[in-house]
């Protein structure tokens, strides 16, 4: 196994494989709290766009996904605010617009065609070139910086936008912020996971640290530790299978969901009797645990939070 690591192409694709497991999940908590999950499966439609229109004008197909995806997502919360129409309606227009531009535009690129798609659809742990490298260090830095360091603005805002709004905090300029970081985190993960199962690294790997977490901070750590895990094995197994990253990458994150829970569920179970059996105080559903007794922590029917569909909590507790 160590062999493969005397192959630069191998040590590029890690080093991406890395960072794209600890970005994705970072982004994708808040997108699960909000419940748009699939919203980083349209931005990925939409950034193909972005990848011909690179190949046409001759330009880095990294850096043109980036401008073109960023536009999307902006579009895709102007729609979510001001649009007349049904929102799902809309929004599916412009997710298959996107994907029909890209491959119309490809085939109108000299240099380009159907194959070089397939790369960005799916994944390709050859084709990180060290130019790419340098766009996914830098664009991982910037969705790590605004994910993590204004989290808890963003989580009181995909908690309750009213409640943030009557705190003063800009919720419309934070909604922006978040579409264009999750756009962001889409063209960072094309390389490694592709445009198509980009969403589900966003959201398996919370999903998963939902189901043996109960704090903010404790899903947000455990889900990049997650997806670090997935991405890295996902990579290794792609070498050695010859397979795409992408799929092996998303097949092991539903694995590792599927022993989460079945370990979680018994140990969820055992917590919720010995807290109502007089140790413990049971939280009622609904309700955020007051400060000082499990600080930033909510609790919907012993889980996590309200953001997997689970229950609504009242209002945020600190993060």
């Amino acid at each position: 196994m160590i062999e493969m690591l005397d192959y630069a192409f191998m040590q590029r694709a890690l080093l991406a494989a890395l960072l794209v497991g600890i970005a994705a999940p970072a982004v994708g908590i808040y997108l699960v709290q909000r419940r748009q999950a699939i919203m980083g499966d349209g931005i990925g439609h939409v950034a193909l766009t972005g990848v011909a229109l690179g190949f046409l004008l001759s330009t880095n197909p990294v850096w043109m996904a980036v401008l073109v995806a960023s536009v999307g997502a902006i579009t895709m919360e102007l729609i979510r605010w001001y649009g007349k129409a049904r929102g799902d309606i809309a929004l599916a227009m412009l997710f298959y617009g996107g994907m029909a531009g890209g491959v119309m535009i490809i085939n109108l690129s000299p240099n380009g065609s159907n194959a070089n798609l397939t790369t960005y659809l799916f994944g390709s742990i050859t084709t990180v070139s060290p130019e790419d490298l340098t766009a996914i260090v830098g664009l991982s830095v910037f969705v790590l910086l605004v994910s993590l360091g204004l989290r808890r603005q963003l989580f009181a805002v995909c908690q309750d936008e009213e409640f943030a709004r009557v705190t003063g905090l800009p919720v419309r300029l934070l909604n922006l912020l978040l579409a264009v970081t999750a756009a962001v985190t889409v063209t960072v993960a094309m390389r490694v996971v592709g445009l198509l199962l980009v969403s589900a690294l966003m959201v398996i790997p919370v999903a998963a640290a939902q189901q043996a977490t109960r704090g903010f901070a404790a899903t947000l750590g455990l889900a990049m530790g997650f997806g670090v895990a997935v991405t890295l094995s996902g990579t290794v197994t792609s070498y050695f299978a010859d397979v795409p990253p992408g799929a092996s990458i998303v097949v092991l994150a539903i694995v590792l969901f599927g022993l989460v829970t079945a370990l979680a569920a018994p140990l969820a179970r055992r917590r919720f009797r010995g807290g109502s059996g007089g140790g413990e105080q049971a939280v009622p559903r609904g309700k955020t645990v007051p400060e000082g007794e499990g600080e930033g922590t909510l609790v919907a029917d012993g889980k996590h939070s309200a953001a997997d569909g689970t229950g609504q909590v009242d209002r945020p507790s600190r993060v």
